[in-house]
Order: structure tokens, then C-alpha cells, then sequence
């Protein structure tokens, strides 16, 4: 007879298996005595003990979006919680040139760790492959260089996660509906991520019988957004749902919807400002939800950096070591859940 175990059941069974094989991992020696095989590395406790000094040069873009800043700013407050961190920021730049030239004081000055948010990937991969060689982990955030020997780690956030879940909720609202008109305000077309989050969103659309009815492309800034919401809205009379990409163009999109006089339609958002969620609280605008794409993920990599840096591992995971790669999720934010959320909204 097929099994017709639902997801949760099969987690259950999963957690139960893989503690069943630790146990055994833990098995008796041969007087009788248990003694673990399991080498867990450092513990979480351990972890958040101070420990040796660390000097963490980071690098990132200028911080011309509010996301940006968030990253900047973050990464700066994780540092400072840490009491064994010296943290030696550069200043923020869109020119891989410049940023280049950070990486290689960084190297020369002998820092213990490098935190780098490329303003291109491509154009810092072979400054990163230079500090591993030196003996420095490279921690690489959110923008993937080109080649796997240039980062000790990656972390990043679910740009198709983002598409898949905001196709995912539109499809809850609308999935009965195979008329519906879905609309799109994607960001600036020719970046890879942009192109990720417009295929998970069709993929996503797909599973439920809809699709992408009207498209344009902004740019990521206010003026962007609220010249092509003019231009999509003047030409769909008739919208269900829009799905905009990043919500600090959304300010643009909302003030164009607002001066059209259309609210026949319900909009989502895209990485999680801290304006977008103070709408989707006061229910002001038709804004009823927001994708998150993370802003702690500076943050993140300092504290990855720390750890590297330190020889410890990630404590929760039974397998010690630190992970190459890390992918953070993507949920949906609404009016129910918003509250566990907005702490952690950029401005």
C-alpha cells in the first residue's frame, strides 16, 4: 500500500533517523562505557566567548539604496557586538577599480578575515583568489564571484526564492481565477538576479495556471519605479496583482498607482523596507505583502568571518565545519506576520 505521509510526518520521520544514527554514532566501546564518535566541534556557548582578537577588513558598494545601507550598517553592528572583533571597514564604492585596490590594503596590512560584497563579482574574483592565496578566508556576500577558490564562504540571499514566493502567494489568492491578470515591475533586466527572481515568479505562476500578463523593468530607484508603474498601468486597464521587485522603488510604484486612482488590484513587494512593512501594517495602500531578501546578510558574514577566523564551527550543525555556501530564505510578509519582521526591515 503507497504511504500518504504528509510533509510534516516525513520531517518527523527525517529528525528521527538522523538522531537514530547519531545514537549509534554513540555506540559502546568495548568495556561497556559509551563514548561519542561524534566530533561536534565548537558549541554555540563557545562560540559567543570571546577568544583571540580578530581583524576583519569589509568592503561593499556605496550605499546608494536603502538595502545597501542596511548591509553597511549591519555589518558595522555585528562587529561591534563582538568584543574580539577589530573591525577595519573600507569605503563604500561602485568602482570595481577602487574596490580592487581595498582588497589588496587588506592584504598587505595582514587582516585575518575579508568580508566582501562585490560591486561586480566578475572584476573582484581575482583580487579574492590573491587573499585566500595569502592565507586570508574570504567571506563573499550576496554578489557570487567566478570562481569557487576565491571565498572560504558564500552567503547569499534566494533571488528565484524571492520570484517562487511571491508567485506562490499570488497563486493562493488567485489560483482559482485563470483570467487573472498578473503583472510585473521587475528591477534592471540585464542583472542575473533580476532575471532569477522573473523565473522563479513565472515558474511559481505556472504551477497554478496563471502568468506574467504585463512586464516592464525599472531600475531599483524611486523615479525608476514610478515611470514604468505609469507606463504599465496606462496600458492594463484591467490588473488582479502586481508583483514589484525591490521596495524601495515601490515607493515610486505606490505614488503612481496613487495618482492613476487605481486600487482594483492587490501589490506585493520585494526585499523588505521598513516603509513597505508600515504600509502592509496600516493596510494604507494596496501593498498587502513583501518578499524579504535579506539585509543582515553583512552582518552574517562578519560573524562567519569571526568564526573562520577563529577556527570554530557552526554549533547547531552536528557536522563541524563551516559551510561554503549558505542560501537564506525567502517568506512572505503580510499583515498576519509582519510584526516578527520589521525589526529587521531596512529604512
Amino acid at each position: 500500500m503507497r504511504s500518504h505521509l504528509n510533509s510534516s510526518t516525513r520531517l518527523v520521520l527525517t529528525g528521527a533517523a538522523v538522531l537514530a544514527a547519531v545514537g549509534m554514532l554513540a555506540g559502546c566501546t568495548g568495556s561497556g562505557a559509551e563514548e561519542s564518535t561524534v566530533d561536534q566541534g565548537t558549541t554555540s556557548e563557545e562560540n559567543a566567548e570571546s577568544g583571540d582578537t580578530v581583524v576583519i577588513g569589509f568592503s561593499g558598494p556605496a550605499a546608494d539604496h536603502g538595502w545597501l545601507g542596511a548591509i553597511n550598517s549591519g555589518a558595522q553592528a555585528a562587529a561591534d557586538s563582538f568584543g574580539d572583533v577589530d573591525f577595519q571597514p573600507a569605503e563604500g564604492t561602485n568602482d570595481p577599480i577602487a574596490q580592487i585596490a581595498a582588497v589588496e590594503t587588506f592584504v598587505n596590512q595582514g587582516v585575518d578575515a575579508i568580508v566582501l560584497l562585490p560591486t561586480d563579482g566578475a572584476a573582484l574574483t581575482e583580487a579574492a583568489i590573491k587573499a585566500m592565496e595569502a592565507g586570508i578566508p574570504v567571506i563573499n556576500v550576496d554578489r557570487e564571484f567566478s570562481s569557487p577558490f576565491a571565498a572560504r564562504a558564500t552567503i547569499l540571499g534566494d533571488n528565484y526564492g524571492m520570484g517562487v514566493s511571491a508567485g506562490t502567494y499570488i497563486c493562493e489568492k488567485l489560483g482559482d481565477n485563470p483570467d487573472a491578470i498578473v503583472a510585473e515591475i521587475a528591477g534592471v533586466d540585464s542583472l542575473p538576479l533580476t532575471q532569477d527572481r522573473s523565473e522563479g515568479f513565472a515558474d511559481a505562476l505556472e504551477d497554478c495556471g496563471l502568468e506574467v500578463s504585463a512586464r516592464v523593468a525599472a531600475d531599483f530607484t524611486v523615479a525608476g519605479g514610478e515611470a514604468e508603474a505609469s507606463k504599465l498601468l496606462a496600458a492594463n486597464p484591467r490588473i488582479d496583482a502586481i508583483w514589484n521587485h525591490d521596495d524601495d522603488q515601490g515607493i515610486g510604484v505606490l505614488a503612481a498607482i496613487d495618482a492613476a486612482g487605481r486600487d482594483e488590484f492587490f501589490m506585493m513587494g520585494g526585499a523588505g523596507s521598513k516603509s513597505a512593512m508600515e504600509h502592509i501594517q496600516a493596510g494604507d495602500t494596496v501593498l498587502e505583502a513583501t518578499v524579504i531578501y535579506p539585509s543582515s546578510q553583512g552582518a552574517d558574514g562578519v560573524a562567519l568571518a569571526r568564526l573562520v577566523a577563529q577556527d570554530k564551527t557552526m554549533g547547531d550543525l552536528i557536522t563541524p565545519g563551516i559551510p561554503n555556501r549558505i542560501v537564506l530564505d525567502a517568506p512572505v510578509v503580510t499583515k498576519d506576520n509582519v510584526d516578527q519582521y520589521i525589526d529587521l526591515a531596512f529604512e
